[in-house]
């Protein structure tokens, strides 16, 4: 059978578990990205610490003259572009250090699903990629972590299978677009509404009774 594996855990929480600055950050990405928990933001925050530790050690070792770590800050770099937080040409280890987790919450499948228009919100592309609706490369990817590099942005869609490859589906509808509910009116809430312009005609006033015009007897009676 083998040894059982036990796997690392793949984030660092935060060193201290109670600042109130970082919680109400943390909570506004959360909503923000339609994440699940807080969790997810400590793994895009540690593929981001490594990123940097890796930089900042490469140019330590190229200001000494390695020609490996030239070779390997290259690599860095490239797989930095390759991932979309760097633009292909132009960039340097320096551009690593100015990197926040913001650029890896964007390359998510999640974002990339609902920047694209595939979604109305982020909770929707989240469900949607759960439930197999998404294709990338010809292929059902149901995390919605799952970082997508430049090549694989260009081939997200909705799977063939699914309901929502048709346009006139009621959940491919904008929020402007879709009719509201009707709402029957509460019979004890029907009485609080101020009256109506008929009302008030009949009435006279609002909430007054109408009387009656003075004959032309009476009018010259009160006259005197």
């Amino acid at each position: 059978m083998g040894d059982p594996k036990f796997p690392r855990r793949s984030y660092n929480t935060p060193s201290h578990p109670w600042q109130g600055e970082r919680i109400k950050a943390e909570a506004d990405i959360v909503r923000q990205y339609g994440l699940k928990n807080k969790t997810e933001v400590w793994k895009a925050q540690t593929i981001l610490r490594n990123f940097r530790r890796q930089s900042r050690e490469l140019q330590a070792r190229v200001r000494t003259g390695e020609s490996q770590a030239r070779m390997e800050a290259d690599n860095l770099l490239t797989k930095c572009a390759r991932i979309g937080v760097l633009p292909v040409e132009g960039a340097s280890l320096n551009d690593i250090l100015t990197l926040t987790d913001v650029k890896i919450l964007e390359r998510r499948l999640q974002t990339i699903v609902y920047r694209k228009g595939l979604t109305n919100s982020m909770k929707q592309a989240r469900q949607m990629i759960v439930h197999g609706h998404i294709y990338m490369n010809g292929h059902r990817v149901t995390v919605p972590g799952y970082i997508v590099t430049r090549p694989e942005e260009s081939s997200i869609e909705y799977n063939p299978s699914s309901p929502f490859t048709d346009d006139l589906h009621p959940m491919r509808q904008s929020k402007a677009t879709q009719k509201k509910p009707y709402v029957p009116v509460d019979m004890r809430q029907r009485d609080k509404r101020p009256p109506r312009r008929d009302d008030a005609k009949k009435t006279g006033r609002a909430g007054a009774p109408a009387t009656a015009a003075p004959a032309a007897g009476e009018k010259a009676t009160l006259e005197e």
